[in-house]
């Protein structure tokens, strides 16, 4: 799998969805200076470690390449989600309430029960937040072990699940089922708070100019992509060894929270978990053809 151009493909496609939303990235703001400097280093950081006697220059070159090219897909796939909230229409919390309902899963009273336990907020958040976890223990688990295969078969699924995620996000923005479901002041405002609410319509009426890379907000409900990276990192576990179950149940936790500190239907869930088993599938193919060269 040609990494490399997957990644230089989906620039392009971000490129060209800005410009059709009449949106920009400023690279020049001070915000945006540690991102790209941040990735820049990262890749310079392995045709270095190639030319030094390091006894451990290969697994480090190897880590800092998995991490720059997955933080740079993650990173140009958050930048996508504001063009195309811009350009889509609509919103299908309606549907998706409706599944939930015929699944007999109530949000709001998930909702009140975390909003009346702080300890469960902070479990909450904590295990939420382990979406940037758990891909760094993987990648360095890669690179140790030198799997270079099964790195890039990560890295493929998560690419193909950030694309397909998206494209479906166009056709089905949603605010949220604490934004269409809960009536009256917030007891408790979860980590993706109400932004689809607040920053899709103003991005549909051309009201923001600038994208800022430091100020980027979940804007995708459904599918979510949450889910997807759950299922993408519990495939990728399974063929970790020792690491298996430390780093299930870290992802099982984070699927936990995710409906609550991601405000997510379960609906949404259900199809971010489908979009996830897709990419699998041919990202399981797409290695199988190319292999794992760059």
């Amino acid at each position: 799998m040609q990494l490399w151009g997957a990644l230089g493909l989906s620039v392009a496609i971000c490129a060209v969805l800005l410009w059709k939303a009449e949106l920009r990235v400023d690279l020049l703001r001070p915000g945006n200076a540690p991102y790209l400097v941040g990735l820049a280093l990262t890749f310079a950081v392995r045709p270095a470690l190639a030319r030094t006697g390091f006894r451990w220059a290969k697994q480090a070159s190897d880590s800092a390449d998995y991490f720059g090219l997955f933080t740079a897909m993650a990173l140009t796939g958050a930048v996508s989600s504001y063009p195309l909230a811009a350009l889509s229409q609509g919103f299908a919390d309606a549907p998706l309430q409706r599944i939930d309902e015929a699944l007999h899963f109530h949000w709001l009273a998930w909702y009140e029960t975390v909003a009346a336990r702080p300890s469960l907020q902070r479990l909450g958040v904590a295990a939420y937040q382990c979406i940037y976890l758990i891909p760094a223990v993987l990648l360095v688990a890669f690179a140790i072990r030198g799997e270079r295969r099964e790195a890039h078969r990560f890295l493929a699924g998560f690419w193909l699940a950030a694309l397909i995620t998206l494209s479906l996000y166009l056709l089905m923005p949603a605010v949220g089922p604490l934004t269409y479901l809960w009536k009256g002041p917030i007891p408790y405002m979860p980590t993706s708070a109400i932004w689809q609410e607040q920053l899709i319509p103003a991005l549909r009426a051309h009201q923001v100019g600038l994208v800022n890379l430091d100020e980027l907000r979940g804007l995708v409900s459904a599918p979510s992509f949450h889910t997807a990276s759950g299922v993408l990192y519990i495939a990728a576990a399974w063929r970790c060894g020792r690491l298996r179950w430390p780093l299930i149940l870290l992802t099982l936790a984070m699927l936990l929270a995710t409906p609550i500190e991601g405000t997510h239907y379960l609906s949404d869930m259900i199809i971010g978990a489908a979009v996830a088993l897709a990419a699998l599938a041919a990202a399981a193919r797409l290695v199988e053809r190319f292999g794992a060269a760059h």
